[in-house]
């Protein structure tokens, strides 16, 4: 389960612009396939499902002949990547608008949400105190709640695919909380899920709910 502060506004990823092609074309993909598949619940988005499939697919055509060099073929998928871009904006702000700013419901269209400013830290020994992109693209910072009886500490952390839960966990044992753990490698655009947990004289606790951010 991911914890979120009560009903605070669920704001989607919309800065596309500095990610590169290989990043947006999925996010695009993902957005698409969560509004056809969730039509129930997002049935007047802004942009016809049909033109913005349209949008996508000539955008992600044209990147091949970019490819090559041609200023004539940048600058057609340059044109087409912005014009599938605005539409994507137009459709995260109607999701946002119709979630009824629940993360769950959110998270069916498709769309990433952006890491809250806040967090919520329950007083459970496993809760994650701060998490926050690392110095560097495709790397976050945590630190873990302080638990005294602990002699250790096992950080773990999976992509969220859109709609779905998180499965394909990584995880790295610490023996502090203290400075901040790097986590490096992960991809930007994505969002991910950490979870903590602590390794007492009786075995690992719990692990703790989800914190989710998107990586930079």
């Amino acid at each position: 389960m991911t914890k979120t502060l009560g009903k605070a506004p669920i704001h989607a990823v919309v800065g596309l612009t500095h990610f590169a092609d290989g990043v947006v074309s999925p996010m695009l993909d993902a957005s698409l396939n969560g509004l056809q598949a969730h039509a129930d619940i997002y049935n007047k988005p802004p942009v016809d499902l049909t033109a913005y499939a349209g949008a996508i697919t000539s955008f992600k055509n044209s990147i091949p002949a970019a490819l090559d060099g041609s200023k004539a073929a940048i600058a057609l998928k340059n044109k087409l990547r912005a014009a599938a871009i605005k539409m994507y904006k137009q459709q995260a702000h109607y999701v946002e608008a119709n979630c009824n700013d629940d993360m769950s419901t959110f998270l069916l269209s498709g769309f990433q949400a952006k890491a809250s400013t806040k967090m919520l830290t329950p007083s459970a020994s496993e809760s994650i105190r701060k998490l926050q992109p690392g110095a560097n693209s495709g790397q976050v910072k945590i630190t873990p709640m302080r638990y005294k009886a602990a002699t250790a500490y096992e950080i773990r952390w999976a992509p969220i695919p859109a709609g779905g839960a998180a499965s394909n966990w990584t995880s790295l044992s610490v023996t502090g909380v203290r400075p901040p753990t790097t986590i490096a490698g992960l991809m930007p655009g994505t969002t991910y899920g950490f979870q903590v947990r602590a390794l007492t004289r009786n075995g690992y606790t719990d692990w703790s709910d989800s914190v989710t951010i998107i990586c930079t």
